[in-house]
């Protein structure tokens, strides 16, 4: 198990390219790697670009041909440099890179598996819970994650937003006090179009709280710059939920974006997805986690993958995610714990699911089992 937690060499599944391959020890050197526009401006989004980089499998480069019509590619200079190039297995490679498997639908999925679209109070406003909505600001992220929930949406050029008509509903429904700016990925929005959008919000005086989901600390970690977190501590309460995966994406770079979120009194929290082959192991998910404390991001979600078609090859099942809550609970501390859920098929939101502690019940008796498969009674009184 512990193999996963670092980056191994497995024999290649390809031929090696006579051409050395780049790498970019040089742009790290330059003033420009640590800006984010230029990670931006220089993704990677072609097979024939990614070669230079990285040996392609065939079945990678098949799949490549067909890829733009589910999903498109892109991948950060950053982000594509944590990438072992000689492991076919490494796990970033295996969320970012198209592969055949991805082609392939099961009659469990779905386009919009969460019922995102049939909540759609208004383009680009979902609200699905009583005093929250989902605001879908954009359709751009800087790297395309294979197994997206939004892959209906992402990148397709199709995605509406009538700010105006948000704002409008937002206004007329005071119930909702929570909003969640979400995408895409808002945080590859300029400083002013991003904060206009908050001051927007927080004109709205039923609306407590705001929220941004982002996966850009991770992959793009030079977006949170001093003039951006200096923006986003006016409007506290506010927070951050981070899409974390691995512990190979804890870097220097990363625990530099979230020290200054953190530093700013911006709370946040991480959403993992639990994928198969990726981080279905125990020891990784427990070092993630216990990772993520450090950077004093709080474990708030592991995700059961969402049955969005494409991605049969990524989910594991139910009981795999209850085995890794079993091996985090009471092996750790409850910090480092987050909540295990399913986004219910259909739009039905999110479910916990927990191991069972309970043994029996009966009046004024219940038996439990501990972390270590103890038993113990606890009496109650009538």
């Amino acid at each position: 198990m512990a193999q996963m937690l670092t980056n191994h060499l497995d024999p290649p599944a390809f031929t090696l390219n006579p051409t050395p391959l780049k790498n970019f020890a040089v742009e790290k050197l330059q003033p420009e790697w640590h800006d984010w526009k230029w990670q931006f401006r220089n993704r990677v989004t072609s097979l024939e670009a990614l070669k230079q980089f990285i040996p392609v499998t065939a079945e990678e480069e098949k799949a490549f041909q067909a890829a733009g019509k589910n999903l498109p590619f892109a991948i950060t200079p950053y982000y594509l440099d944590l990438i072992n190039p000689l492991n076919v297995h490494d796990a970033i490679r295996k969320t970012v890179i198209p592969r055949m498997a991805e082609f392939t639908t099961t009659a469990a999925e779905m386009v919009d598996p969460c019922g995102e679209d049939g909540s759609m109070v208004a383009p680009g406003l979902v609200h699905r819970y009583p005093d929250r909505v989902l605001f879908l600001v954009n359709e751009t992220c800087s790297v395309y994650c294979r197994y997206c929930t939004r892959s209906r949406l992402v990148g397709s050029g199709k995605h509406e937003v009538d700010f105006s008509a948000a704002y409008e509903y937002l206004r007329n429904h005071p119930e909702v006090r929570d909003v969640l700016i979400s995408g895409g990925d808002p945080l590859v929005m300029s400083d002013d179009k991003l904060e206009g959008i908050i001051q927007n919000l927080r004109a709205i005086p039923s609306i407590e709280i705001v929220r941004i989901g982002t996966k850009i600390p991770v992959v793009l970690p030079q977006r949170i710059t001093d003039e951006l977190v200096n923006r986003l501590k006016k409007y506290h309460p506010f927070f951050m939920s981070i899409h974390f995966l691995h512990p190979d994406e804890i870097t220097p770079e990363v625990e530099a974006a979230c020290n200054k979120l953190a530093d700013a009194g911006i709370s946040t929290f991480s959403q993992t997805v639990l994928l198969k082959g990726v981080n279905d192991d125990p020891a990784v998910m427990k070092t993630l986690m216990q990772k993520l404390l450090k950077l004093r991001v709080r474990p708030y979600y592991i995700y059961q993958c969402d049955p969005v078609q494409g991605t049969s090859h990524f989910r594991t099942s139910i009981a795999k995610g209850l085995e890794i809550m079993e091996h985090l609970r009471g092996h750790t501390t409850g910090y480092a714990i987050p909540t295990y859920v399913v986004d219910a098929p259909g739009g039905g939101g999110k479910i916990p699911v927990s191991p069972d502690y309970i043994v029996s019940r009966e009046p004024g008796k219940t038996v439990l089992r501990n972390y270590k498969g103890d038993v113990y009674e606890y009496l109650e009184e009538a």
